[in-house]
């Protein structure tokens, strides 16, 4: 394990003014998206959306990696460019998601285990030739009635730790994903402790595990009340809570974090990173994105309307608006 390379890569995915494209929904969801505006879903079109998005003009100043989906690394740009080897052209970081999904967890209705890590070690090397430097893996946390159970805490913090220990056996650097869904009527105070639970128990796995914190990151949600509850609360006392669960729950030498933005408004999510940024502390690691819905949604709609340079800039938008959001520097004014 080159701890020195994992390290130096983990800096640059979270550098200042830039964040983490999640470009890596599967090829069902995808096309699902596609079908939603209009568009016929395949290999070719789904290539197509991803490759115009890549070939933005000037995105790199606000994005630092892009995660693929298995199809999708092994594709190519429109003049056949293998796309890890573009992303890299432009300083982008490629990455990968290795998970194969979330399963039904035994015994426990309702409750769900991601599942990927068989084959593992050989997937990790392949995805490191064809061009990965980093992974993602994401476990999935359901607060509702007895949930979540310690069991469904404890078999995805076992599998997010080993997932991150492989990794960087391999060289890839691993986003830890624990992410708490916003499904429900539960209040922020409900998802604060459930985020707490298993932040706390993935990083006790990690050091089971022998994981290197320093060439790692976290990819969480913020907390938020359910999509459901009647108090959805303001804007800073969401980012307040994120950052205080964080700073108790999160270890410090983490380079950063690299937040989901979990079914939140575009706006919403913008603004709550700017919040954070914008507190009078100094944060113990960097507070980033990872946002995939709410850097495209409006670039795929506009692509599926025929404009591939509209849709770029939709896309470049939302990614100059996340990148001020870095530096607290973000405003409602600058949506215009």
């Amino acid at each position: 394990m080159d701890t020195e390379l994992l390290e130096k890569t983990a800096r640059e995915l979270v550098a200042p003014g830039r964040g983490i494209l999640a470009a890596d929904e599967s090829n069902g969801t995808m096309s699902n998206r596609l079908e939603a505006v209009g568009v016929e879903p395949s290999p070719e079109t789904r290539r197509a959306y991803r490759s115009n998005i890549f070939a933005t003009p000037d995105y790199e100043s606000a994005i630092s990696g892009v995660i693929l989906f298995d199809e999708t690394i092994r594709q190519t740009m429109d003049d056949g460019t293998p796309i890890p080897e573009y992303l890299a052209s432009r300083g982008v970081h490629p990455g990968i998601k290795v998970d194969t999904g979330a399963k039904e967890l035994a015994h426990h209705s309702g409750e769900k285990v991601t599942e990927g890590l068989d084959g593992l070690r050989e997937r990790c090397m392949e995805y490191f030739a064809l061009g990965a430097r980093f992974a993602k893996w994401r476990a999935v946390i359901r607060i509702g009635d007895g949930m979540p159970s310690d069991a469904n805490i404890s078999t995805n913090a076992h599998a997010l730790a080993r997932y991150a220990a492989i990794c960087q056996e391999q060289g890839l650097v691993p986003i830890i994903e624990p992410e708490v869904l916003m499904d429900g009527d539960h209040d922020s105070q409900t998802c604060f402790e459930v985020t707490a639970r298993i932040l706390d128990a993935t990083f006790a796995e990690c050091e089971i595990q022998g994981v290197h914190i320093p060439g790692a990151l976290l990819k969480p949600n913020m907390v938020l009340p359910g999509k459901s509850c009647e108090d959805q609360g303001t804007r800073e006392k969401a980012a307040q809570m994120t950052v205080d669960c964080l700073t108790a729950h999160v270890p410090h030498e983490l380079p950063g974090i690299v937040f989901l933005s979990g079914g939140q408004s575009d706006e919403d999510a913008t603004a709550h990173l700017n919040l954070m940024n914008s507190m009078a502390v100094e944060h113990p690691w960097q507070l980033s994105y990872s946002y995939g819905r709410a850097l495209l949604a409006h670039a795929l709609q506009t692509w599926a309307s025929g404009s591939n340079e509209e849709s770029q800039n939709a896309f470049a938008h939302r990614a100059a608006m996340n990148s001020l959001a870095r530096s607290g520097e973000w405003s409602t004014e600058l949506e215009a």
